[in-house]
């Protein structure tokens, strides 16, 4: 899956790279613009990169501060975390590769209307610290463990995972299942991909070139995308999302699929909590370039198979198509159904009271 999330992005937009595992969108994109194949490859060896990537992104934080959040001190790092609302149980939004906390601000701030909403960015990401990429699932799951609790948000959590960080959200109840009250999947990763769609491979990473056109190609593309959102979030946001840094770091997080499948497979069972799946039968535009109509049609098929099967393993789980829903912007296509879920998940743990009921959650507050 992109399994990573927000995807890649070409000319016609984002591509999620876990629903084309059998092409890369960097060497299709080279393909498409007569750069040649090794231009589309970065040829950094990984300590070059992860070296850039820190000294690029931790200069990214001093120039470009963040428009919503606080900082908080995490392992050495400064993890950027915005919450509003009040009440518990919270919900914690994990981004897709690609993704930033504050891509999700409309549908956080419906969510903060009942209850408290967290939007965040893993380190090495967005406004977050550097950290070098990819990391594991326990890295990522540990690392927001330790920020919802410096910041004083307090469990269990309701997890919504978007692509990738359906990823991290899975890990993170393998390893702290009583923190968890409940799950809802954002046309997400899942360690049983390939057992209903192609195996997830694992993908290159862009070169500087192939990254220079995207950011070329990709502007009105997030202009559109984020029209809605305050002018003092909307154009730090886009700047940011163009800058090379970012759209390098959205590649590696993406890059080693198979490596996070693995880690869940052999992570141990997850709780029996609700959780409530959404599919994406809407087509990314980009990969009508890379994928017949018949295998369209087939993959949202499969997907739903998937997914059916995911709401099926616990007591209390549900699966929902949106068929106008893209994989990549799921929670803009349709954030009327994407909040519906999420409130029906959430009453669903509210109605069981103990410790998601009003009297254990934490003061009004809003950062």
């Amino acid at each position: 899956m992109d399994a990573g999330g927000a995807t890649d992005i070409t000319a016609q937009g984002r591509i999620p790279s876990w629903v084309c595992s059998h092409d890369t969108p960097s060497r299709h994109l080279a393909a498409k613009s007569g750069l040649p194949r090794h231009m589309a490859v970065g040829a950094d060896n990984d300590l070059t990169l992860t070296l850039r990537q820190a000294c690029t992104i931790d200069l990214m934080h001093t120039s470009h501060p963040a428009p919503l959040g606080h900082f908080h001190d995490v392992g050495g790092r400064r993890l950027l975390l915005h919450r509003s609302g009040t009440g518990g149980p919270a919900v914690v939004f994990l981004p897709g590769a690609g993704a930033v906390g504050l891509d999700y601000l409309n549908v956080h701030e419906r969510v903060a209307a009942f209850t408290t909403s967290v939007l965040y960015d893993r380190a090495g990401t967005g406004w977050s610290g550097p950290a070098a990429l990819p990391r594991t699932a326990a890295e990522v799951a540990t690392e927001l463990r330790l920020l919802l609790h410096a910041a004083d948000v307090p469990g269990p959590y309701v997890l919504v995972g978007h692509s990738l960080g359906g990823a991290y959200a899975r890990r993170f109840a393998q390893l702290f299942p009583d923190e968890v009250a409940g799950f809802v999947y954002l046309d997400s990763f899942h360690e049983d991909w390939d057992r209903y769609l192609p195996h997830l491979r694992s993908q290159k990473v862009p070169g500087t070139p192939v990254l220079r056109l995207v950011r070329l190609l990709s502007r009105g593309y997030y202009r559109r995308m984020f029209a809605s959102w305050p002018q003092q979030v909307c154009e730090p946001l886009i700047e940011r999302h163009l800058d090379l840094a970012w759209l390098r770091a959205g590649a590696q997080e993406r890059s080693d699929q198979p490596r996070l499948r693995d880690e869940l497979r052999a992570g141990g069972s997850l709780p029996d909590v609700p959780l409530i799946a959404l599919t994406a039968l809407g087509t990314d535009p980009a990969m009508r370039l890379l994928m017949s109509k018949r295998a369209l049609r087939q993959m949202a098929q499969d997907k739903c198979r998937l997914y059916e099967a995911l709401a099926a393993s616990v007591r209390h789980g549900e699966h929902r198509a949106l068929d106008r829903a893209r994989h990549s912007t799921i929670h803009l296509d349709c954030p009327d159904a994407v909040t519906e879920a999420v409130h029906d998940l959430w009453q669903r743990v509210y109605g069981k009271g103990g410790s998601c009921s009003p009297s254990a959650s934490s003061p009004p507050t809003r950062a």
